[in-house]
């Protein structure tokens, strides 16, 4: 099995086999919260307006995400998992737009098998990477905006590519290296309150749910659902 590490929008362009995306804060980690308190699934899409427009016609009921970090106008949530903690979402179906983890998941139009990755399905993401023996895996960290290289979601790839080779992993490690780095500082610069500690919190808590996130076209559109793997 050959497991390749790739960066940024053209890694995820690029990728092939059994894709995961990774987006540490926040895309993935707020997805598997939705999913954890109960969304039906989550459509995934590269803009605002495309968001809103689908919600218009009725294909989902709920916008959530970011642009420059903040919720754009209109939509009823931003991209904190903190901030969608404690809500009950079940049955609805989610509309999710952000400038880095659903830009990959539109534009991985060569995976065989695709998941929407963050540390807090981790665990359930290699192993559903790893169900049915694919010839390669692909793990792609998405950074920040998909143009820069962000440490937490290098790590993010760097722990599943250990945890895909059969090694346990350091979830200490991983979180002591992405708090030292200045991603991990702006969740508690007062001049960025959109994004909230808790946010930081919940997303270092490796292995937090035991689902992975998986994506699959339907009407021709991303739509992400909890999958649970053996």
């Amino acid at each position: 099995m050959d497991i390749v590490i790739g960066s940024l929008l053209e890694g995820a362009r690029q990728a092939t086999g059994s894709v995961a995306v990774i987006d540490v804060f926040r895309a993935f980690t707020t997805a598997a919260v939705a999913l954890a308190n109960g969304a039906a699934h989550i459509i995934m899409v590269g803009t605002v307006e495309e968001a809103q427009a689908l919600r218009e016609q009725g294909v989902g009921t709920i916008c959530m995400g970011e642009v420059g970090g903040r919720a754009p106008a209109g939509f009823d949530f931003g991209n904190s998992p903190f901030e969608i903690s404690r809500l009950d979402f079940r049955g609805q179906a989610i509309i999710q737009r952000t400038g880095a983890g659903t830009q990959g998941i539109v534009s991985a139009h060569q995976a065989d098998r695709l998941y929407a990755a963050s540390l807090v399905t981790a665990g359930a993401t290699a192993r559903a990477l790893l169900a049915g023996a694919p010839e390669r895996i692909t793990l792609v960290a998405m950074g920040n905006n998909a143009v820069a290289r962000t440490d937490e979601d290098e790590v993010c790839a760097l722990h599943l590519r250990n945890l895909l080779g059969g090694r346990a992993g350091d979830a200490d490690a991983v979180r002591r290296l992405i708090l030292a780095s200045k991603e991990a500082a702006r969740f508690h610069d007062p001049a960025r309150p959109y994004l909230h500690p808790g946010d930081l919190e919940i997303a270092l808590d490796i292995d937090r749910y035991d689902f992975a996130i998986r994506v699959k076209l339907e009407a021709g559109r991303p739509v992400a659902r909890m999958e649970r793997a053996g």
